[in-house]
């Protein structure tokens, strides 16, 4: 599917939002936040975490998993290096600016991916998740927490009429399930093994893919 989303817009808006993301957002997303992390660590390992922002996430994880995180904006990664300081987070490897449809890391070098609110705020929502799939191990997961789009009633008339101004904010409000699973089925290496709705009201879902081991898919 073709790009919807500016990434320069992205780029400028959370530049914008840098100085006050963990006031305006850390509460909101904390449960969300909290079940990725637990999700992540059952497999455990080196985890990348992508769209990593503020860095709000990395003393959540436990010191025995070894943590490289990605984003596209600066400004928010430097807010996470200060916190790494801050924390003495010496499991942290890496944190660097990264566009996730290009990631420049090895094939199979991670256990896992986590990417929270990430996916309906890159332009190629299918090419960001090859790339997850290409840097994750055979048998590793990929770990969603994001939006869904409402498949009914009020939530999605909502949504439809709001997504030209979410755009322009650099997300899709209207972001369906179907994108994941077809994503899933096209790619053939990965399979969903959980899909779990996830605080305020439901609208948001934690979403596991795994990487199936011996697969080759046409993506990979």
């Amino acid at each position: 599917m073709g790009a919807d989303i500016d990434k320069g817009s992205v780029e400028r808006a959370y530049a914008r939002w840098a100085p006050v993301y963990d006031l305006v957002f850390g509460a909101v997303f904390e449960r969300g936040r909290t079940a990725s992390i637990a999700a992540a660590e059952r497999v455990g390992g080196r985890i990348l975490e992508v769209g990593v922002g503020t860095g709000i996430s990395l003393p959540q994880y436990a010191r025995s998993n070894t943590l490289v995180g990605v984003d596209l904006s600066e400004p928010m990664l430097r807010k996470a290096h200060q916190r790494v300081r801050e924390h003495n987070l010496t499991n942290v490897e890496a944190l660097s600016v990264m566009d996730a449809e290009r990631l420049a890391l090895p094939d199979r070098s991670f256990d896992v991916v986590v990417a929270q609110y990430v996916i309906t705020a890159v332009p190629n929502p299918e090419a960001t998740l090859d790339e997850f799939a290409r840097v994750i191990k055979p048998g590793g997961e990929i770990v969603l927490v994001n939006h869904i789009g409402a498949e009914s009633g009020a939530r999605k008339l909502f949504e439809t009429c709001f997504a030209p101004v979410a755009r322009k904010l650099g997300w899709r409000p209207e972001f369906p399930f179907a994108r994941l699973t077809d994503w899933a089925a096209r790619h053939g290496g990965v399979r969903i093994v959980e899909r779990r709705p996830m605080p305020p009201l439901g609208h948001f879902s934690l979403i596991r893919f795994e990487r199936l081991a011996g697969e080759q898919s046409a993506a990979a």
